[in-house]
């Protein structure tokens, strides 16, 4: 259900080389989070969450910068990072939105993977509230194959509970959101060229 160690490695090697000759600032941007992996889009906007501390759900360009560098973007320049800001603050006010920047920045995907991403989260999500957690899983994501369950090492919720980190992995609530699902899956979108493989990757792993 998650990106495979092997497409992982596929995609941060296809973003780094990519990387080498990409002029453009905002796919500079992305091909520097996927360069990082599947996770790297969904790492940065945990960084901007994490110093949204009014949660207003804005960053000021001082904010853009520091996200940046906290994130270890060094791939990322002051003069390009000022760049970026002025193209995201269309209207000049000195700040941008925080989920427009997301999903500009997100891989182009087509719709028909869109709609297989939203699928896939509104099965998770059965009280349908839009946060998906340990108890939305039970009945629909089956641990009885699972290692540290078969040993006996780990109850079922706690194999539940790793399973939502792996979307999760930067603050491990145990909770994920549609944003953070279509943050991840956009990244793993990234790692696959070929729609139809895309198409019965996330059927088979979600039995859509």
């Amino acid at each position: 259900m998650a990106a495979t160690r092997r497409g992982t490695r596929e995609l941060q090697m296809k973003s780094q080389k990519a990387l080498q000759t990409a002029t453009d600032p905002v796919e500079r941007l992305r091909l520097a989070c996927l360069a990082r992996g599947a996770n790297g889009i969904k790492g940065l906007a945990r960084t901007f969450k994490i110093m949204d501390d009014d949660e207003n759900r804005s960053l000021d360009r001082k904010e853009f910068h520091k996200g940046l560098h906290d994130y270890g973007l060094v791939e990322i320049t002051k003069e390009q990072a000022d760049e970026l800001f002025t193209i995201f603050d269309k209207d000049g006010s000195g700040s941008i939105d925080f989920d427009e920047f997301l999903v500009k920045l997100r891989p182009p995907m087509s719709q028909a993977r869109r709609n297989l991403i939203h699928l896939a989260f509104k099965k998770l999500d059965k009280s349908g509230d839009g946060i998906v957690t340990v108890e939305d899983l039970h009945g629909v994501y089956k641990c009885n194959k699972h290692p540290k369950y078969l040993s006996g090492e780990w109850t079922e919720d706690q194999c539940l509970r790793q399973f939502l980190d792996s979307f999760d992995s930067d603050d491990k609530d145990g909770k994920i959101t549609q944003e953070e699902f279509d943050n991840y899956y956009c990244g793993v979108s990234a790692s696959v060229d070929n729609d139809a493989y895309f198409d019965l990757m996330m059927r088979n792993a979600w039995k859509l």
